[in-house]
């Protein structure tokens, strides 16, 4: 066998195993969105998860959002002055952020803190074998593990995404009134004035479709975790790969479908 024939064929291994691996992700978001509907549904462990995820995740989404944003104040007013456009930091500050940063680095740090948690809980319950104690208990573990996190995550999501973005604007603000010079109300009237609905409405749109891929992920690498301490971790490691991953693909689609007439 030729260097080229084991070239080939380690390639088309290596692709075939690639799409083997979507496959199965894809099967088992399907999977779950076809439980999603089917009773018997758990409210308290709905509960939870909102609790876990939603509010749990305020203080990091804050912190970044305020401190992104008046970052991006400065950025932008660096970049403006060289136009004498300085007028534009309010409203460039506002959609950037209600349009993108929020959204993206909300995802970003709920899936650091979230899909990595999820990861680790269900592989260790795999680890542990109660996974099969559910089923042993007639539980379907896609109903009690997985649709809670999901639905959870694409409820709160959003939530998360219209806190930071408010945080946002208001560390653009601060920064643009201590330390740029703006007028307080002057500010915040350019702020409002070049805000349109859709610029909010689809931020909070991308805020759910994040929620649900960083949920996805988790679950799916919890679920199928290898055995062991070095399972879980790998698990864990994976799901936040794959949510950052999901997170910045379906930021870039979503924009192109929202925004690219």
């Amino acid at each position: 066998m030729t260097r080229g024939t084991q070239f080939l064929g380690a390639t088309g291994r290596s692709v075939a195993e690639a799409l083997g691996a979507i496959g199965r992700f894809v099967g088992f978001a399907l999977s779950s969105l076809g439980w999603i509907l089917r009773p018997p549904f758990y409210p308290r462990e709905l509960a939870m998860q909102l609790m876990q995820i939603g509010w749990l995740s305020l203080p990091v989404v804050g912190l970044t959002a305020l401190f992104t944003g008046g970052a991006l104040a400065l950025q932008i007013y660096a970049g403006s002055a060289r136009f004498s456009a300085e007028f534009a930091v309010p409203s460039i500050t506002a959609i950037g952020m209600v349009r993108e940063l929020g959204p993206v680095l909300g995802g970003l740090m709920v899936a650091a803190r979230v899909a990595s948690s999820i990861a680790a809980e269900i592989g260790t319950m795999k680890v542990s074998e109660q996974i099969d104690a559910l089923r042993t208990l007639a539980v379907e573990p896609m109903q009690y593990l997985t649709v809670p996190r999901i639905v959870a995550a694409t409820l709160a999501m959003p939530v998360l995404v219209a806190v930071g973005d408010a945080v946002g604007i208001l560390g653009g603000y601060a920064v643009g009134v201590s330390r740029l010079g703006f007028d307080g109300p002057t500010y915040l009237r350019n702020t409002l004035d070049f805000l349109e609905f859709w610029d909010i409405g689809s931020g909070l749109v991308k805020g759910a479709v994040f929620g649900f891929l960083v949920a996805l992920s988790g679950c799916y690498f919890g679920i199928h975790s290898g055995r062991g301490a070095q399972g879980v971790g790998e698990a864990t490691k994976s799901a936040v790969v794959m949510a950052s991953i999901l997170i910045l693909s379906a930021n870039y689609l979503l924009t192109e479908a929202f925004f690219s007439a």
